[in-house]
């Protein structure tokens, strides 16, 4: 992904911020303003609005927040659940969002679903998820190009609807997934694809299938950017590392680290910055590090050497 700053000669690379900051307004203040001085090129925030036991965090106003706090970096939401949401006022959160942080924004979407009981208490029929993440997108992209929007089918009634003033700098649209569908999302609707827990050989043939959607419905794009959402862990030694991935994954998804573990590299930066090289070799141009450390500036730390040996900078 091209920086907030300027194009770059090598894979750019985000950090998740750590759910630790979400409710430490300081501590998230501190962290931003030391992120935004390193040469990570992005922050990324999840979103969750009930996720298992009620654990959430919202996506848009965490990147609000982090946009407001920082001058360099691009925010990019990783991935926002929004199938959750109505399109109007999502739209408008993002064109407010787009004029505080001209050409920092990236939007990441996700269908979500792992949890069904978080779609139904936002009222959404799960088996629907996916066609109000199609119908969403495309709504999200014309309000923000400035269009009057109307729909007279589908799951959203719309009458010449606007969302005014249009951003000036274009968002980019990233579709995060692995399933055929998001695939096809992401080459009928985004600008790229984020793809999450899959192999190099299977990232290589996620983009041949995203170029493929684009073609079947004439869509031209320039420059795709086709990224990987990475869990790693970062520690004093590789047990370490690994024990304290294991229990933040196996806490948040209730699963077993065992399932994760071969896409989700370890211990030093070296190590870490090893196993996902592969993946730059079949197109990836971006990478999202999900980082787990013993603190929250070790991790930044660990992702600014992933950078730099990554980029040969090393």
């Amino acid at each position: 992904m091209t920086s907030a700053t300027g194009p770059t000669l090598g894979p750019t690379v985000g950090l998740r911020l750590p759910p630790a900051l979400f409710h430490d307004a300081k501590a998230l203040r501190e962290f931003l303003r030391y992120v935004d001085a390193t040469p990570l090129e992005r922050v990324c925030v999840g979103d969750h609005v009930t996720f298992r036991e009620g654990i959430g965090f919202d996506g848009l106003q965490l990147a609000t927040a982090a946009a407001v706090l920082t001058e360099r970096v691009a925010i990019e939401t990783a991935v926002y659940l929004l199938p959750l949401r109505h399109p109007v006022p999502v739209a408008r959160q993002i064109g407010s969002l787009a004029t505080l942080a001209p050409g920092r924004f990236i939007f990441g979407v996700g269908v979500g679903g792992e949890d069904r009981s978080e779609m139904l208490a936002c009222g959404v029929d799960p088996s629907t998820r996916g066609r109000r993440l199609d119908e969403s997108l495309s709504i999200v992209r014309e309000l923000l190009d400035g269009k009057a929007v109307s729909r007279a089918e589908g799951l959203f009634e719309l009458d010449r609807v606007r969302v005014l003033p249009a951003p000036t700098t274009r968002v980019p649209f990233l579709v995060g997934g692995r399933s055929e569908a998001a695939l096809r999302r992401a080459g009928r609707l985004g600008d790229g694809w984020l793809a999450v827990w899959v192999s190099p050989r299977r990232f290589a043939e996620g983009c041949a299938e995203v170029q493929r959607h684009a073609d079947d419905v004439g869509r031209e794009v320039e420059r795709w950017e086709h990224g990987m959402h990475v869990w790693c862990g970062f520690g004093p030694d590789r047990p370490a590392a690994r024990a304290e991935l294991a229990a933040q994954m196996e806490s948040l998804y209730g699963i077993g680290f065992e399932r994760f573990e071969r896409y989700c590299p370890h211990g030093s930066p070296e190590e870490v910055a090893d196993a996902i090289r592969p993946y730059l070799d079949v197109g990836c141009t971006s990478v999202n590090l999900i980082a787990t450390a013993p603190s929250a500036r070790e991790a930044a730390d660990g992702a600014v050497r992933v950078r730099a040996l990554l980029r040969g900078e090393a």
